[in-house]
């Protein structure tokens, strides 16, 4: 962050895709707004480690995010001892694994109020900080499931699919003021969320962990590995950067799915994209897909469609 230190805010992020952002953003020189579960020791020692490792300020919000009175106290808590949010990044998530028509509906609720609900409260509430900022940079963590589906996961792959959907409308509406709007949907990474719901799956297909894990969560990856949490990162870090005027827009409302990140969606989509000097990416908006290098990648609001510049 050349210009001046940002200010990123970050849920889901004591642990993870999100701890794994927080580290990187702070690399680059942001100072850091940490939300999520945890021991509070650990996420003490977390929070003091982005100090010590990268020189900037760090503080932890607790709030609970199927609260929207706590969501408010948390943005509220991030401006008044940083003047502001400059890079949100909505990223806590919760999984359930069962069939729909024994699927708890309070885990329905309550995946539906983190997964979804509380990016839409987020967003709602730092726009008007970016708007005073005159820049803003919004990132949703997505999943290959805001594209596809996968059975037993009713909650989660609607709330991800409603993730894509929050992303491109947002991007639309504030195209014109410095703010970018973008979702990552990588393929399966290897994080607690993911550990926690082998078991789960593996009873409801009446399978071994280890078929899950071969058979399931890894099928459609061409790499036939997990992503790992740095790559997401690197991506999360590409999106936050502020570009030069004349390059504002660059990935504005796209969902981004990399090879590099798993390659599930170009296998789902119909075509492999091979890795090519950095990332080389999957997008979507309007309805087009396409490969193409990030670093030259420009969204065209007006026509809704993506191109290489």
């Amino acid at each position: 962050m050349a210009e001046s230190r940002k200010t990123a805010l970050i849920t889901g992020s004591t642990s993870g895709i999100g701890l794994g952002i927080a580290r990187r953003l702070a690399a680059d020189g942001a100072n850091i707004v940490l939300n999520g579960l945890g021991v509070p020791g650990e996420i003490e020692a977390v929070r003091q480690s982005l100090i010590d490792d990268f020189g900037v300020q760090a503080i932890f919000n607790g709030a609970n995010l199927t609260q929207v009175v706590e969501i408010e106290a948390l943005v509220s808590h991030a401006s008044d001892v940083f003047g502001g949010v400059d890079i949100l990044v909505n990223n806590a998530g919760i999984q359930h694994v069962a069939p729909v028509d024994q699927f708890p509906v309070e885990k329905w609720d309550q995946i539906i109020a983190i997964n979804l609900s509380a990016a839409f409260h987020t967003t709602r509430l730092c726009i008007p900080l970016m708007r005073t900022a005159g820049r803003g940079r919004i990132i949703n963590i997505a999943s290959a499931h805001a594209l596809v589906a996968s059975p037993f996961k009713a909650a989660y792959v609607a709330a991800k699919h409603g993730i894509a959907g929050l992303t491109k409308t947002v991007a639309l509406e504030v195209a014109e003021e410095n703010i970018t709007v973008n979702a990552i949907c990588p393929g399966y990474v290897r994080t607690p969320l993911v550990e926690r719901q082998i078991p789960d799956t593996a009873k409801a297909r009446g399978i071994t962990e280890d078929e899950v894990v071969r058979d399931v969560l890894l099928a459609a990856q061409p790499t036939k590995r997990f992503v790992d949490v740095t790559e997401v990162a690197g991506l999360a870090a590409y999106l936050a950067k502020t570009l030069p005027a004349a390059r504002l827009n660059v990935v504005m409302g796209a969902y981004v799915a990399a090879t590099v990140l798993g390659g599930m969606l170009g296998r789902l989509l119909g075509g492999l994209v091979e890795p090519l000097a950095g990332w080389r990416v999957v997008v979507s908006s309007g309805g087009t897909r396409e490969p193409i290098d990030p670093v030259r990648f420009i969204g065209n609001r007006s026509s809704g469609k993506m191109g290489v510049a």
